[in-house]
């Protein structure tokens, strides 16, 4: 089973490459993380939510613990779409701060942006769901992934992947 869900991870990152971006300007990144790498991402976020006192870190990294691999997908570097939308809370492009490090991600970013992907996920567990993998989109994953260095993105998610009789991220404690 894990070889076929290998294969789906690898069209979900494929899927979110050619989800439709704002602007025809792709900064959408993606990486599967599976084996070892898994099981110190689910211990990172375990961590993580001891260290700051968060909440469902713990539930989150069980999930990825049991899980056959991880889907991750991120922004790196994108850059405004130049619309003068306001949707940002500026009302130019042009007020729109440069990227700075928060406590999980960096920011702030396009709303367009930030829509891309949103974008990219739909595009991902679609193609997981139609390939009958279990799946979920945690923040949380990401807030680890990137700390761990597993993909070099100012915001990031996971998306766990689980091929088993009952999904395993649902009706969970």
């Amino acid at each position: 089973m894990k070889d076929a869900v290998r294969v789906v991870a690898d069209l979900m990152c494929l899927a979110a490459r050619t989800a439709p971006k704002a602007a025809g300007r792709d900064f959408i990144v993606t990486s599967v993380v599976e084996g070892d790498a898994l099981s110190r991402l689910a211990q990172a976020m375990v961590e993580h939510g001891k260290e700051s006192g968060k909440r469902n870190f713990d539930r989150d990294g069980a999930n990825v613990a049991a899980s056959d691999a991880c889907v991750l997908i991120g922004l790196k570097g994108a850059q405004v779409t130049g619309l003068n939308c306001g949707a940002c809370g500026n009302d130019t492009c042009a007020g729109l701060a440069r990227l700075h490090e928060g406590t999980e991600f960096a920011g702030p970013f396009c709303a367009w942006r930030l829509m891309d992907l949103g974008i990219a996920m739909g595009s991902a567990v679609k193609t997981a769901s139609i390939h009958n993998v279990d799946n979920r989109i945690m923040y949380r994953v990401g807030v680890a992934a990137r700390r761990m260095g597993l993909i070099d993105a100012d915001v990031a998610v996971g998306i766990p992947l689980s091929a088993t009789g009952k999904s395993i991220y649902f009706d969970r404690g």
